[in-house]
Parts: structure tokens; C-alpha cells; sequence
């Protein structure tokens, strides 16, 4: 049996000898893998690898080693990309274990950069090592072998960051490219950034650093640090700032009355020092000083009463007299009467001889006497009051007949007839209660969009009233509004200005309304409108208190012709926006016409529009009606388009347009960080005897929506309590809420579950417009209380905030018997000619010749645009006629409000020079001059 196994061990020996044979004769070093699988196990152990192949990278050019050990094994050979590894590129030894007493081989091979760069297989180049034993053959895991490398850019370097206190910081780092991958660490201020110390940093997520909450600490230089087995990169260097906003300290006490008689001012003060603002951070919004009207009572000196009658002598022949320091007392701080209360004197006239008896009878008969007067005088005064009471009651009664209305409240005959008071703007708000404390409220000082032209010529508000009647019909009439309840007054709606004299301007739906304490208006729907025949020459229009103008070029009208040319706002509700693709109206829908107008160059409209501008969050798009009163998209904001242009600012929209129509402005929010802009104004008023009402509306931050708060308020006399401030909201769904605060609860009370009121998002942010409101309904306690003061807070959940401070008399409001009257201060809604440009007309001809002309480095109207900082979308320019002419009148349309020529100065100076540097100087050539 011995021999036969001994047999066996030799044949297999000699069979692996020939094979080994025949692998050096052929020249490939390679083994079969017939072979290798003849050699199939039929029991016992098979070699198993005690350290096999692992994954490597080659560094720049030098070599690595594969290692391979296995027992029991006769043989270890590598096989690489499924090819044998030729013998001699093999080193083997081989040695006794001393614990198992087993022989292990050890075989190792070099892999170059020059073999792996020169493999071109679907994987990554690979070996394994084969083990042979008498027993049969075991295979080790496969391991790859790559070059490794780390290239130099980041894919993202992180950004510097403006951050406040407790928010959140977030830098984002991509690595280079790199084999095996980089890893990632950051660096503050050249000092390693560890997250194992420090909970509120976690640097585990995508390379990225997150600080959860930033301290002031946290402010410093980031930088980001890659690195593998070939190299380390550094990333730029993110700066980030950790600032402090500013908070304001408490009010502290109001300051005692400057003056000592009379109508004095007090005041309080607080400090933007709760906390500093710190890092560059916003300074405290609001008034540090606040002044509110005080009435110091003069002194009263007392003054002595008429002295009584003498008494009656007494037995000591004496008699008495009395008087009071009554007329008047002494009050705030008066002096008391001088001189004595009481008088006596001795009795003389012989009233001392009479005897008892006789002075006694005197008292009597004078005291009947003077008992009759009284009672006659009594009597005759009680018919004379009821005869007058009569004869005015009849009077009365017979004035009212004439008109046809029954008056109850006697009231309404000291109010409703008498005569007028009318007042001018001056310097407050005629509709804030102490104007000349308040702030103001006419929107030209709100808003630095379009408003209106400034009438050089001062007119009266009305012309004299000479009689009741005039008050009842045609003076109502040009109010546009209705008056009381029982005088009702129906507008007729005008036509298109088609019918408008060619020389007549006007603006339809003129705002002027009645204030009238205590009274509510009927307000009438309708189209605010302006009209204007334009030749040649050009000009422009503007719709009053709207923030919508329209400029018509000079050329833009052949010669000899005109065009009567209007402009309108539409007053209802709007369909321009899609509220399936969340679009919103961002400014009112605008009309100009007539239809079929034939313009040379385009005209340039400018809406006021209410969204917070940003690529990253808006979506914002330009629609027209087409005429089946459909909506189409025309443009979007940041796309090219050679139909028309549009040139988004930050609180205005700037339109260049061939076509008449109606256009309105929407946009679409694409993330939950889009903000658009509103407005909030606190008026308030009394509803009764004991009662006041506090109104707080939130609108679109345009001058068009405004003013219809404005128009509203008007006519219900509300008085403006506060400086209208502009709140930013999101469009994250969250709803606004509206609350009010600090009533003095011993003078003023509200109802419970009133002090807090709530819109929900989708009413603020699909508003497009329309004007809302919330009241609180306060009562006072006493009719002796004159003075209110509270706090209303304005606050999206988790978002911005502002704060109404309302300090106001109430008193004073009360007082007002005579209404007034408020009328918007434009008069002038359209200029013609020269008048209604800022560049004169001589140096726009001389700029349109000169830019208009190609040169040796392209057109110079490019460069004009982009010195006007007119960067995108050219490709409009390019089709006009003359695109000089066309980039001046966008130019006119931004800076109408300012009329201020320096930037265009500049630009053309600036064009000058480069000019001057780029072309050879031809004294043949002439300047050109723009001197304005």
C-alpha cells in the first residue's frame, strides 16, 4: 500500500516537471489552466494562502509589490489580467514554520506604471496568485493596482459668508478628482477644525462644515484641505463674518413738558444698544426719539368774589359781610386772593337807636320783596325759552322739507350745512392727526417710483361754494365719492378718450375724497386714466399715485402726424396670474393705446412692482391680453427676446414695447425663499362717543395699492398713527399674524380673544393688489381720556417682524366739527416736447449719430450699453433702427425721477477715454462734444 502511494507522489511529481518543461519551451512563462484544473483535489488539505494580494497604488513612478505566502504549496505562481505571469518575473522563498512545522513559500512580483498605463481592459488591472500543492490547486482574492493621482482645482470651493448670531452656517466643499479619493479636512484660521470636542460643528456630511448655531467665535478664514497618498490641495479661503443686528434698549421715561403754559413738547429716548449692532451688523430700525404734544396748564390766580350783603346788626351793634376766592379759584399753581374774606363794621344811620321790636319787623318786608321779584322773573324767562324753542323747531323742520330728508339727529343740521373749511397740503398729512408731528403719507415721499408731474402753478383745492345746492350736486360730483348715507350721488362712467379735446388732459377717478369724523363713503370702482395727443416731438404720461408712466420717444411719430395716446390701470380683480403654477401679480395690470398705434422706435413703460428681485428665487414673467381676453406669456425677465425688453430694478419694472395692449407683470416663486414686499399702515378713528377703531392694512409695497388704502381710509376719515413701514414675505406658507400690545389696561379696554388676528398665507400672497385689513375695536373707560398709546405687531410665523408704534390724542379728533378735504397733488399727467425728456434734444441727435456708427471694434452702441450698465439681451438693440436712441430712452425711463445727467456724463467720459487710448489721433478729426 506504502508503494502504491509512493507511486502515485512520483507520477504526479513527473507530470508537473513536464509541465514546467513545456512552459520554459514555449516562451510564455505561462502555465494552462487545462493543467491547473487536472490537478483537482481528491481530499485532504489544499493550500490556503496566509497572506494574499491587496489593492495598491502606484505613486508617481515607482514600482509596487505584490506578495503572496501559502502553505503546504510546491508551487505559487501570479496570474494577472487573466494571463500567467512569466516565471522570472517572480521572487520565491521558501521556509519551515516552527510552530506547525509546515514548509510556507512566499512569492512576490513588481507592477510598473508602463504595465498599467499599457493595459486597456473594461476594469482596473488586476493579479491573483494560483498555489499548487500534490493535493490540488486554491486561488487568492483578486487585487487591482491603479496610478494614483489628485488633481489641482476643487470642484467647489467653499464661499464666504455673511451669517447672524444663532444662524446657521453651511460651506461646501468638493475635492478634486482624485484616485484613491481625497479626504477632507477644514482649517480655521490655519488650525485644524475638530467636531469630536465641539457638538454645534459637524464637518461629516459631503466634505461639507456645518456650524448649527454661529457664535460670535465662529467668525474667521475656512479653508478646506484635501489630500490622498500623491498630494494635499488647498481650497480659496472662505471668510465668514458672525454680525450682531442691532436691538433697541426700553423707552425711558417721557421727559417733563418743555414749557410751563401752554402747547409744549415732550419726549423719550432709547438706544440701539440691546444688543450693539456688532460685525456690521443692521442698525436698529425706527426712531430713537420720539416727541409727542403736551398742554402745560397756565397758572390761575384766584379772584375774589362781589362782597354779600350786610347782615342784620346785632346786639353788639355790629354787622357782617363775606366773600369767596371763587371767581375764579386759584388752580396750577395760582396765587390765593389778597386781602380778607370777612368785613365787619359798626351799625350807623341811627340803626343802633331802633328797639327791638322795630328791627325786628324790618327783616321781614324786605325778604317778601325780594321773594316776588324772583318769582316773576322765573316765570316770564320760562315762556320766552319755550316760544324760541317753538319758532326753532318749526324753522327747522321747514329747511329740511326743502330737500327732502327727514334728520333725526339735529347733529347732521351743524354738519351737513355748514360752511366748508377747505385746507392745502402743507407741511404734514392731512390725514394724520397731529400733522406736524406725524409722518407723512403722500406717496411721493412713500415711494421713489413714478408718481406724477409737479404743477408749477398754485391753484385753490375749490373754487367758493355760494350755495347749499352747488354743495349737493356739482361739487359732489368732482368728488368722485359719495357723501352720507342720505346723499347718495351716482358717478357716470366716462368713455375711452376717444372724446377728449386734442389738447385736454386729464386723469378720470381724480383722488379727492371727503374726511368726515365719525362718516363712511360709498367709494366708486373705476379705471384711473390718463390721455395726450404726441407728435413728433414726443413726450410722456403718467398715471397719478400709481408708479406707472409711459415715455413716447422723440421720432417715434412720423411727421405731421399725432396720436392721441392713453394710459390706464385696471381696478378689479386680476386673471393675468395662474394660480395652478403659483403665479402672483407683482404691479398693476397697465393699458396704453389706441390699438393699431404705428411707433418708429419702441415705447418705454415703467410699472413700480412689489417682489423682492432675485434669479435664484423668482420666476419673472411679462404677459399680454390678447383680444379674447386671454392671458400669453410674452417674455420671461431673464430670457433673450427680440419682441420686446424688459430691465427689472428694484422696486420698478422698465418695459420697451412695439405693441399697444394690456401687460401685467407675475412671477412664480421657485424656492420657499422668495420674498415679495409689503406694505403696512396703522389709521385709526372714532366709531362712537366711547369707542375707537384701530385699522391695520397690509398691501402689495406698490404705490398703486396704496393709494387705494389711502382712498379708503379718506373717506372713512381715518387718521394715519404711524409711519407706513414695508415688511418682507415669504412664500413658504406660513401665515402673518397681527397683534396688538401695551394697552393701558386702566384707561382703554379690547374684547378677549381679539388681541390677535391672523391672514393666511395664501390671502397675503395672492393679495395681486387688493388691499386687506384687520381692526381692533378699543373702548375707553372714561370720556375724560384723550390719549392713546399701544404697539401692533406685524409678523410673518418665523419670519419678519415689524412694530407700529401708535402714540395719538384722541381727544383732538373728537373736536374736529368741520370736515376737510385732501386731493392728490397731481395736477399735470402729461408733458410734450422738450420739456418731458432730461437729455436735450441737440445732444441726443449728437450721441445717436456718433454710437450708431460701426468702427474698427464693433458697434459703440454696445459699449454706450454697457457703460449704462444695460448688460443682457442686446440682441433687441440689434433690430432697432437706432439703438442709440432706443438705450437713451430706457436711460430716460429709469431716471425720470431724479433727472440727474451725471451718470450718462460719466459714461460718455468714460467712452471718451477709451476711445482715446484704442484709436490713432487724426488732427483732421473733431471731437465730439456732449457738453450739456
Amino acid at each position: 500500500m506504502g508503494s502504491t502511494v509512493k507511486g502515485r507522489r512520483q507520477f504526479l511529481e513527473i507530470i508537473l516537471v513536464l509541465a514546467l518543461c513545456a512552459t520554459r519551451a514555449s516562451g510564455r512563462g505561462a502555465v494552462s489552466d487545462a493543467l491547473a484544473d487536472s490537478l483537482s483535489s481528491v481530499g485532504g488539505t489544499l493550500p490556503h494562502f496566509l497572506q494574499e494580494p491587496e489593492d495598491a497604488y502606484i505613486i508617481k513612478n515607482n514600482p509596487i509589490k505584490l506578495r503572496c505566502r501559502a502553505t503546504p504549496a510546491l508551487q505559487i505562481f501570479f496570474k494577472c489580467n487573466g494571463e500567467w505571469v512569466h516565471q522570472n518575473q517572480h521572487t520565491s522563498q521558501e521556509y519551515m514554520d516552527h510552530n506547525t512545522g509546515l514548509k510556507i513559500r512566499e512569492v512576490t512580483i513588481n507592477v510598473t506604471r508602463q504595465q498599467v498605463e499599457d493595459f486597456h481592459g473594461p476594469e482596473d488591472y488586476w493579479c491573483l496568485c494560483v498555489a499548487w500543492s500534490h493535493l490540488g490547486t486554491s486561488k487568492s482574492r483578486k487585487a487591482t493596482v491603479r496610478i494614483a493621482y489628485l488633481r489641482k482645482n476643487f470642484e467647489q470651493d467653499p464661499q464666504g459668508k455673511e451669517v447672524p448670531i444663532k444662524g446657521m452656517i453651511v460651506l461646501h466643499c468638493r475635492p478634486p478628482e482624485g484616485v484613491p479619493m481625497a479626504e477632507v479636512e477644514w482649517l480655521k484660521n490655519e488650525d485644524l477644525v475638530s467636531s469630536l470636542g465641539d457638538d454645534n460643528i459637524d464637518t461629516r456630511a459631503d466634505h461639507n462644515l456645518i456650524i448649527n448655531e454661529a457664535r460670535l467665535s465662529d467668525s474667521g478664514n475656512y479653508t478646506c484641505l484635501a489630500s490622498n497618498v500623491v498630494a494635499k490641495r488647498r481650497s480659496a479661503t472662505a471668510t465668514v463674518v458672525v454680525f450682531v443686528n442691532g436691538g433697541w434698549s426700553l423707552w425711558i421715561e417721557w421727559s417733563p413738558c418743555s414749557v410751563n403754559c401752554g402747547r409744549g413738547v415732550q419726549k423719550r429716548s432709547r438706544t440701539c444698544t440691546n444688543p450693539a449692532p456688532l460685525n456690521g451688523g443692521a442698525f436698529c430700525e425706527g426712531m430713537s426719539v420720539q416727541k409727542i404734544t403736551c398742554n402745560a396748564l397756565c397758572p390761575v390766580d384766584g379772584v375774589w368774589e362781589e362782597w354779600s350783603e350786610w347782615t342784620m346788626c346785632s346786639a353788639q351793634c355790629e354787622r357782617q359781610r363775606w366773600r369767596e376766592c371763587n371767581a375764579p379759584p386759584p388752580r396750577h399753581r395760582g396765587k390765593m386772593c389778597e386781602g380778607e374774606g370777612q368785613s365787619t363794621e359798626n351799625c350807623t344811620g341811627g340803626l343802633c337807636t331802633q328797639n327791638g321790636k322795630l328791627m325786628h319787623d324790618v327783616k321781614p318786608q324786605s325778604m317778601e320783596n325780594s321773594i316776588d321779584v324772583a318769582l316773576y322773573s322765573g316765570l316770564a324767562a320760562g315762556v320766552i325759552a319755550v316760544v324760541v324753542l317753538i319758532v326753532a323747531i318749526t324753522l327747522y323742520r321747514k329747511s329740511q322739507s326743502e330737500y327732502g330728508v327727514d334728520v333725526i339727529d339735529s347733529s347732521a343740521l351743524a354738519g351737513g350745512f355748514q360752511s366748508f373749511s377747505f385746507r392745502t397740503t402743507r407741511q404734514g398729512n392731512p390725514l394724520l392727526l397731529n400733522s406736524s408731528m406725524q409722518p407723512d403719507i403722500t406717496l411721493g415721499q412713500t415711494y421713489s417710483s413714478p408718481i406724477c408731474f409737479q404743477d408749477s402753478i398754485d391753484k385753490e383745492l375749490f373754487d367758493p361754494l355760494p350755495d347749499k345746492v352747488k354743495v349737493q350736486s356739482s361739487f359732489m360730483v368732482s368728488l368722485g365719492v359719495a357723501d352720507r348715507a342720505e346723499y347718495h350721488v351716482k358717478a357716470h362712467p366716462e368713455t375711452l378718450p376717444a372724446n377728449l379735446h386734442p389738447n385736454y388732459s386729464t386723469v378720470e377717478g381724480k383722488m379727492m375724497a371727503m374726511i368726515v369724523p365719525n362718516g363712511f363713503h360709498t367709494l366708486r370702482k373705476t379705471q384711473f386714466k390718463t390721455s395726450a395727443v404726441f407728435g413728433h416731438l414726443g413726450g410722456r404720461l403718467v398715471i397719478p399715485n400709481a408708479g406707472v408712466s409711459l415715455l413716447v420717444p422723440h421720432g417715434a411719430i412720423a411727421d405731421d402726424t399725432s396720436w392721441e395716446m392713453y394710459m390706464l390701470t385696471n381696478q378689479e380683480e386680476s386673471s393675468a396670474q395662474s394660480e395652478e403654477r403659483c403665479e402672483i401679480l407683482l404691479g398693476p395690470e397697465v393699458t396704453y393705446g389706441p390699438p393699431g398705434l404705428n411707433l418708429s422706435y419702441p415705447v418705454a413703460m415703467t410699472i413700480a412692482h412689489c417682489a423682492e428681485v432675485s434669479a435664484e428665487n423668482w420666476n419673472i414673467k411679462l404677459k399680454r391680453q390678447t383680444k379674447d381676453n386671454k392671458w400669453e406669456e410674452i417674455m420671461s425677465v431673464d430670457d433673450e427676446s427680440t419682441s420686446c425688453y424688459c430691465l427689472m430694478d428694484s422696486h420698478s419694472c422698465h418695459l420697451l414695447l412695439d405693441q399697444p395692449g394690456c401687460y401685467a407683470l407675475v412671477g412664480e416663486p421657485i424656492t420657499d425663499a422668495t420674498i415679495k414686499r409689503l406694505r403696512i399702515a396703522v389709521f385709526g378713528s372714532m366709531e362712537a362717543s366711547m369707542d375707537y377703531s384701530l385699522r391695520v392694512h397690509c398691501v402689495d409695497d406698490t404705490p398703486h395699492a396704496f393709494q387705494r388704502v389711502v382712498t379708503a381710509e379718506t373717506s372713512r376719515g381715518g387718521q394715519l398713527l404711524e409711519e407706513p413701514k414695508m415688511l418682507f414675505f415669504k412664500g413658504n406658507c406660513l401665515s402673518l399674524q397681527v397683534s396688538i400690545q401695551d394697552i393701558p389696561q386702566f384707561l382703554w379696554s379690547i374684547k378677549p380673544f381679539t388681541t390677535c388676528q391672523e391672514f393666511s398665507f395664501t390671502q397675503v400672497w395672492y393679495s395681486n393688489q387688493q388691499p386687506m385689513h384687520c381692526a381692533f375695536s378699543l373702548q375707553r373707560h372714561s370720556a375724560s381720556t384723550t390719549q392713546l398709546s399701544c404697539k401692533i405687531s406685524v409678523q410673518q410665523v418665523k419670519g419678519h417682524e415689524q412694530i407700529l408704534q401708535v402714540y395719538t390724542s384722541v381727544g383732538e379728533s373728537e373736536k374736529e366739527p368741520v370736515p376737510f378735504f385732501m386731493q392728490a397733488d397731481c395736477t399735470v399727467t402729461s408733458q410734450t416736447g422738450a420739456k418731458a425728456f432730461k437729455i436735450p434734444l441737440s445732444i441726443r441727435q449728437r450721441i445717436c449719430t456718433t454710437f450708431d456708427t460701426a468702427n474698427a471694434k464693433g458697434k459703440d452702441w454696445q459699449l454706450l450699453a454697457q457703460k449704462l450698465h444695460i448688460q443682457r439681451n442686446l440682441s433687441y438693440f440689434t433690430k432697432q433702427k437706432s439703438p442709440s436712441a432706443v438705450i437713451l430712452s430706457l436711460w430716460e425711463a429709469r431716471h425720470q425721477d431724479s433727472g440727474d445727467l451725471d451718470s450718462l456724463a460719466s459714461a460718455l467720459e468714460e467712452i471718451e477715454k477709451i476711445h482715446c487710448k484704442s484709436l490713432p489721433q487724426n488732427p483732421d478729426e473733431k471731437e465730439t462734444d456732449f457738453t450739456f
